[in-house]
């Protein structure tokens, strides 16, 4: 690989808080695949999660570890292409110099859900960074695998702008998930990234009411600059009495759980009106339980899981382009790959940051 180091950094996964900055050598793209040096890396919570060795992904021990050993984490990335060969330009239409982003998902195209074209639910499921040694990008140099799905991002967007295509890939999927109408009242509990990238499509759907939920007055403030109609902090007004009194005494229509925490479910359940959709896009460091009453015999709602981002990459891509977001105030930190402990002890912070991204 002429005019390429040698050698690079990358933060490799050992186990549950011991993820190391190692140098490794620069990975050799093989046929159709392609080298890509990174320009901006985001931290989300499921990363967290694999960091502190959450009980969800590590389990009892018996089974392996979320992020298998020896594997670079980081799933949310953007970079530019150094190295390709004709079979990947052609099949990407992408080439030297350009500016890409890839999605989490590495479809193998040939399980059920592939053939069906669910390729998000792919039953490997390699993701980049995670498991099965698609190594993710908490690196200076990653490979695009010629299973990758990639779209081309503007070089004017800063790089941390950039790297947020994934969350607000995901938020939009959910938001599909809803099907919202022009006529709904619509909930986001969380304004985390994927909350935020929430409101920004419920927006764009042009739901008559936007509502955001959370404690922090900074991230109810950004819920409003990305187009909330309502924001509410919960530590301070009952959420579900306020919702219920915005709408006749019915309810929402939509509502999304965004937090990851096992209160906002039952919340959620609460506030919904009858014949209502819930979404549920959070991370889990914990059960929750509720009544499922509430889901059939009183209200017969849609509960609805979202995962991934499948087919909302181009419009993700068009909102950061166009600056529909406020993403100056959603990305508010960039660290160097060597502070990587300190990206996860910021995001693990929800009043110390909002997005935090690395910046190999």
């Amino acid at each position: 690989m002429a005019d390429l180091p040698a050698a690079m950094s990358a933060v490799v996964c050992h186990g549950p808080r011991d993820y190391r900055l190692e140098t490794m050598p620069v990975p050799e793209p093989g046929v159709g695949e392609a080298l890509v040096r990174v320009e901006a890396v985001g931290v989300c919570a499921s990363d967290l999660k694999c960091f502190t060795g959450a009980p969800k992904f590590w389990g009892d021990g018996t089974k392996p570890g979320y992020v298998e050993p020896g594997v670079v984490p980081g799933h949310e990335f953007v970079g530019e292409v150094v190295l390709i060969d004709d079979a990947a330009t052609a099949r990407w239409g992408v080439g030297v110099g350009d500016r890409v982003v890839a999605e989490q998902i590495v479809p193998c195209r040939e399980c059920r859900f592939c053939r069906e074209g669910a390729y998000w639910m792919c039953e490997p499921h390699a993701i980049y960074g995670f498991k099965h040694r698609v190594n993710g990008a908490m690196a200076d140099y990653m490979v695009f695998t010629a299973q990758s799905l990639v779209h081309r991002i503007s070089p004017a967007v800063l790089p941390q702008h950039a790297a947020f295509a994934e969350p607000l890939s995901c938020a939009l999927h959910a938001v599909e998930r809803a099907r919202i109408t022009f006529d709904d009242t619509v909930v986001v509990a969380g304004c985390g990234p994927i909350g935020l990238g929430m409101i920004a499509g419920a927006v764009a759907k042009s739901a008559r009411r936007v509502v955001a939920l959370d404690r922090n007055p900074e991230r109810l403030e950004l819920a409003g600059e990305t187009g909330a109609t309502d924001t509410i902090d919960i530590g301070a007004v009952d959420a579900v009495e306020a919702v219920k009194a915005m709408t006749g005494g019915y309810g929402a229509d939509v509502y999304f759980e965004a937090t990851g925490h096992p209160s906002a479910v039952g919340q959620g359940l609460d506030l919904l009106r009858k014949l209502g959709r819930f979404v549920e896009y959070g991370v889990f460091g914990a059960e929750a339980s509720v009544d499922w009453t509430i889901v059939g015999d009183d209200k017969e709602l849609d509960i609805l899981g979202a995962h991934l981002g499948p087919h909302c990459w181009p419009k993700a891509i068009d909102l950061i382009e166009n600056e529909a977001l406020p993403l100056a105030g959603i990305c508010t930190h960039q660290l160097p790959l060597a502070n990587f402990a300190e990206a996860f002890d910021l995001v693990a912070s929800a009043d110390r940051s909002v997005k935090v991204t690395l910046l190999p």
